[in-house]
């Protein structure tokens, strides 16, 4: 360690997303100084562009909506979705984690949540499996409440048309011109936003709301937070303990001491085109990434070379997505629900059931893929019907497709099938959808079940015998390319149950801690439920923080600190 750091805290933590914010929330409130680095200009990563809903079995927002989940039943379901891919000791220590965090939060910071009631886990017919769901999702807050620090905050920048609408409204504004349940939704929303601006006030939901929330809490329990900061080094002292990093700020590298411990919780690497190549399938591209700028894999780098071992690095929470040319990706959620649709690969066939949770489907992508078949990319294929009575890439139903798109040849037309067969260089695509045709005539998808999971149904259409399909016979036609997107890659530097770095011999790196996306993901390579990725970010944040305030105390065994 240098003589003589620039500045001195109890804790530093590098990233500004949930997992960032949730560790230096709780070191303030453990009494502990702290300071966040962000290496962009903006707070938020990932999670401010994301629906930010946390997955937490057990928590007290399902206690209070009646829902019956038990730790018995989480474990059962982890024991049949992420298996043995991660020890069962971190399972443990999330099931244990989660719901505490969540309840002191609640209690003790600006942090609120509910309950988004019906929002299945996303294998709900597995063991343990819930349909009611177990996901919360952040309150709608007023965006001036973060006063001047809001002009720090990055911007989600979704296609919702000026509205603000919460996770559970867009289930049912997605069917706004087909459900009164969906014209129930669009008036809520509709009064929502003149509330808000009759009274001035600037609503913000999903992850905008989680950040804002987190941000706030911060900043009234007396943390601080570093824009234009990249971390540059780790500083060990003799015996190889981490005890500062070296920060970039201001034209010049700074040293910073962390006397308890340094939290790396930056993100993965999606927006490195060379470590992308080196560790995912292919092909792969930045291109396709959902992830907030300039996640690099900084966190990966520097634990790596302090020894720490390395997990799931050729997995991504993977988005199903289309990529406009010059624009940003669009990620497929509901829109692959929707009937009047299919995803064919090169040589036109189906070979998935499109409404597979998002990560299952791309896992499916790469799984299909053959030389004769390409499967990356894909087609989506739809009618003028379907166009007309659903949201589609985030266009109003009935909406025209940008002349952008057209103009550019990434989106085909044609007034037949057999000539949109042409156009995609899918030969096979006619008889798919006559097949599929007569699935959808029947009510039933007898190749690939969609429609038979509770997560399928979910963003389906319920006027229909399966809410999921329905004939692609209206003209004229549409495809757009798909590709394997993601939110962010999964794999990282390896952690235990406190969130402590271990090497390959499972030793930790003394003082180093991982959480988030810089981490080796407890959800192995699946994704059981909406939050799945958030929910574990600020779990293992916590109890990272803890494990570090316990040996600022002496040890564990305090009673004041939660175990």
């Amino acid at each position: 360690m240098s003589p003589r750091p620039d500045a001195h805290y109890d804790v530093v933590v590098a990233g500004s997303g949930a997992a960032g914010l949730a560790a230096a929330i709780t070191a303030r409130l453990r009494g502990l100084s702290v300071l966040v680095v962000e290496k962009t200009d903006r707070y938020g990563g990932s999670t401010a562009l994301s629906g930010g809903a946390v997955w937490v079995p057990g928590n007290f927002h399902l206690d209070r909506a009646g829902i019956a989940d038990t730790a018995d039943k989480a474990r059962a379901y982890l024991d049949a979705t992420v298996g043995d891919r991660v020890p069962r000791a971190r399972t443990e220590a999330y099931l244990r984690h989660g719901p505490r965090m969540v309840r002191e939060f609640h209690d003790r910071t600006e942090v609120r949540f509910m309950y988004t009631p019906g929002y299945p886990d996303y294998f709900p017919e597995a063991q343990g499996g819930m349909a009611q769901g177990r996901s919360v999702e952040p309150c709608i807050v007023d965006f001036r409440l973060l006063g001047e620090l809001g002009r720090e905050m990055r911007r989600a920048g979704l296609p919702t048309y000026g509205l603000t609408m919460t996770s559970y409204d867009f289930r049912f504004l997605n069917m706004a011109g087909r459900t009164w349940a969906g014209r129930r939704a669009s008036v809520r929303v509709g009064m929502r936003a003149l509330g808000a601006l009759a009274a001035g006030r600037r609503p913000l939901s999903l992850g905008e709301a989680l950040i804002a929330r987190m941000r706030l809490s911060l900043h009234r329990l007396g943390g601080d937070l570093w824009l234009s900061a990249p971390l540059t080094g780790l500083v060990t002292d003799a015996t190889g303990r981490v005890g500062g990093v070296r920060v970039l700020r201001g034209g010049r590298e700074v040293t910073v001491a962390a006397r308890g411990g340094v939290v790396l919780a930056s993100g993965g690497f999606s927006h490195d085109q060379a470590l992308r190549e080196k560790h995912l399938p292919a092909p792969t591209s930045t291109d396709w990434t959902h992830a907030s700028p300039e996640q690099t894999g900084d966190a990966l780098r520097l634990g790596e070379e302090l020894g720490a071992a390395t997990d799931l690095l050729d997995r991504v929470w993977g988005a199903p997505s289309v990529c406009p040319p010059g624009e940003r990706p669009f990620f497929l959620v509901a829109d692959r629900g929707i009937p009047g649709m299919v995803i064919v690969n090169g040589a036109g066939e189906r070979y998935a059931n499109e409404a597979l949770p998002y990560h299952a489907f791309v896992d499916r992508m790469y799984a299909a893929d053959r030389p004769e078949a390409r499967t990356v990319p894909s087609w989506l294929v739809l009618d003028a019907r379907a166009k007309a009575r659903y949201l589609f890439a985030g266009l109003l139903p009935g909406q025209p497709f940008p002349k952008r798109w057209r103009e550019s040849g990434f989106l085909k037309r044609a007034a037949t099938l057999e000539e949109l067969a042409r156009l995609t260089a899918a030969p096979g695509l006619p008889a798919a959808v006559a097949r599929f045709n007569g699935f959808a005539e029947r009510g039933r998808d007898e190749d690939f079940g969609r429609g038979e999971s509770v997560y399928d149904r979910y963003y389906g259409d319920p006027t229909l015998p399966n809410p999921n399909l329905a004939p692609i016979a209206k003209g004229p036609f549409y495809a757009v390319p798909v590709h394997p997107g993601d939110i962010g890659t999964k794999g990282g530097l390896v952690t235990d149950g406190d969130g402590r770095v271990l090497r390959e011999d499972a030793t930790a790196v003394e003082g180093l801690y991982a959480s988030g996306n810089c981490s080796a993901a407890v959800m192995g390579e699946t994704y059981p439920g909406p939050g799945a990725t958030i929910g574990p970010a600020m779990a293992f944040s916590w109890a990272a923080v803890n494990a570090i305030a316990r040996d600022r105390e002496g040890g564990a065994g305090q009673d004041s600190l939660p175990s």
